[in-house]
């Protein structure tokens, strides 16, 4: 998902696009799906960040979906109705610079079989912890909050589940600035440098 405009994060870049250590967030989110078990990539973009498509219609083996950029709700919803998208679908927001590929496997790993769907929080606590922004909260748990992955699951019929995380790599959504600079720090620290 990385359609989105950003307008909180006050970059000069488009939102996909702005530099977290050195790399465009998307590129880092990219990494992490290339290095973990997922077959096949689609983006999907939209308006609201023309050169985000751009940058990703030049990478091998990224599939872009154009959506409407009304929102990520709205988009994702949208997305579903696409006939080459068969379930499960592991959805994964752009703005998750922190993103390894063992945590994509462990949240494959935990659906399983499972025909439901499953939705990835992590502590509001955490959050707070890291000094991170929490923008949104999972109803009826407001001490949850979610990271912008998600299984979609092949039916309606088997409940939502919610997975909780314990791990830095899906708290730190980068919505603000000093979402940037902290993730920036913690790949800095991750990396090497800086210690």
């Amino acid at each position: 998902m990385c359609g989105g405009k950003g307008t909180r994060l006050e970059s000069p870049h488009e939102k996909p696009l702005h530099p977290i250590a050195g790399t465009p967030m998307i590129d880092r989110v990219l990494s992490a799906l290339s290095g973990s078990r997922i077959g096949t990539v689609y983006a999907a973009v939209s308006p609201n960040a023309p050169e985000t498509r751009a940058h990703l219609e030049n990478r091998d083996g990224i599939r872009t979906i154009e959506t409407a950029g009304d929102g990520y709700v709205a988009d994702l919803m949208a997305i579903f109705e696409r006939p080459e998208l068969v379930p499960p679908i592991l959805t994964v927001a752009a703005d998750l610079p922190l993103l390894e590929p063992p945590v994509l496997d462990r949240v494959l790993a935990a659906h399983g079989d499972d025909p439901g769907s499953r939705t990835v929080c992590v502590p509001a606590a955490l959050k707070r912890r890291l000094g991170v922004s929490i923008d949104s909260r999972l109803e009826p748990d407001d001490h949850l909050a979610p990271t912008g992955v998600n299984v979609v699951g092949a039916t309606d019929d088997s409940p939502s589940m919610t997975d909780i995380h314990y791990d830095p790599r899906l708290a730190v959504n980068v919505n603000r600035r000093e979402d940037a600079r902290l993730a920036a720090g913690r790949l800095r620290t991750r990396d090497g440098e800086g210690r």
